[in-house]
């Protein structure tokens, strides 16, 4: 499906006092042949946020109140660890997340989340700490993302900065995955063919099947 730009703004927002979630835990392998349909948001956390009987854990942050309308979660270290899988993204976005902010991340899981639309947000222990604290605290509440401003702005008023690349941000801004940007730069690459069929007319490109 398109990949849809990055909107700032103001997103309820979960505390979730976990270090080291992985892939595993966002969507449990046995769901990644499942077509990607209206089921697909049941998945995520299916096995963290159920008791060992099935039944839903009132425990779990985003199955009570006023969690369970999250758009955004405020995590702990090494978030989206483990395997390669895209449907770790793929399950955040159709749940209705935006965006996650944490210490750190599975270095392919933020690849990932960059070329789907989905915002993962570096922000130190500290910060990420005392924004949870502060959820829970006020028992809900939204933190505001300026990704323009590179912001992250929390229910108290405290503003913090956040880095990313000036690609991601491009990307993220005009909704643009890998072949969305590729195509942009159609004009460019029509440019460049012609200076090479005048440059280098001997060369013909191959056409053989």
């Amino acid at each position: 499906m398109p990949m849809k730009a990055f909107d700032s703004g103001s997103f309820h927002a979960a505390p979730l006092d976990r270090a080291n979630v992985d892939t595993d835990q966002l969507i449990p392998a046995r769901f990644l042949k499942r077509p990607r349909d209206e089921r697909y948001s049941s998945y995520l956390f299916y096995d963290v946020r159920r008791t060992n009987s099935g039944d839903m854990d009132p425990n779990f942050v985003l199955n009570r109140e006023p969690w369970d309308n999250a758009e955004l979660l405020i995590a702990d270290r090494n978030f989206g660890c483990g395997s390669s899988r895209e449907a770790a993204v793929y399950v955040l976005l159709d749940s209705g997340f935006r965006a996650v902010i944490a210490p750190s991340f599975g270095d392919i899981f933020y690849s990932n989340s960059m070329k789907n639309g989905f915002l993962p947000v570096r922000l130190s222990t500290e910060i990420c700490s005392t924004l949870r604290e502060s959820l829970r605290a006020g028992q809900g509440g939204k933190v505001s993302i300026d990704l323009g401003a590179q912001t992250v702005s929390c229910p108290q008023g405290e503003t913090y900065h956040f880095e990313i690349s000036a690609f991601h941000k491009h990307c993220l801004l005009e909704g643009l995955d890998d072949i969305g940007f590729t195509l942009a730069q159609k004009s460019k690459i029509d440019l460049s063919d012609l200076q090479r069929d005048k440059n280098m007319p001997w060369f013909k490109p191959s056409t053989a099947v």
